[in-house]
């Protein structure tokens, strides 16, 4: 995945987080809809938890090897939707470690990235916890606007929105 600074993109990066939520797909949608009509592009993140074994080097060594050949597999998988959507391939980051911390690292260092796009759960639980820090304590330190896509939207009122 990318190691260095991305240089070469002209227009707008829109960042989407990929995890377990249901709301992704209101993201990546939405992310893809406007990068296609902007002439932007789409970025996909997906942060590894640490391994858990720790005092075992090589079983950790193992674990954290499968998790992220797992998490190439599920950012290749979601970028053939991107694809079909822009026309382009995503920019991919995968990282290891508090998912909060190094998405505002990842926005931090990577200054191709213009725009943030979250999914929103609209269930009672709340948001979620990514969604929270973001918009809460994390907004001071994010350097990028922040789109917030509500988990009801359909793919209709997406692409009538871009």
């Amino acid at each position: 995945m990318a190691k260095k600074k991305i240089e070469s993109i002209k227009g707008r990066v829109f960042l989407v987080v990929i995890d377990a939520s249901q709301e992704q797909h209101q993201a990546i949608r939405y992310a893809c809809k406007r990068a296609a009509s902007t002439g932007g592009r789409v970025a996909l993140f997906k942060c590894l938890s640490p391994a858990e074994f720790q005092h075992f080097a090589g079983v950790a060594e193992i674990m954290r090897t499968e998790a992220r050949e797992n998490a190439e597999k599920l950012l290749r998988k979601i970028g053939e939707t991107v694809i079909e959507i822009t026309g382009q391939m995503p920019v991919l980051y995968v990282r290891e470690g508090d998912a909060k911390e190094e998405l505002l690292n990842l926005i931090n260092e990577e200054e191709i990235i213009s725009i943030l796009v979250l999914g929103v759960s609209t269930q009672s639980s709340g948001p979620g916890p990514l969604v929270s820090h973001i918009t809460s304590r994390g907004a001071s330190t994010c350097r990028v606007p922040v789109t917030l896509v509500p988990d009801v939207m359909t793919d209709e009122a997406i692409d009538a929105l871009t």
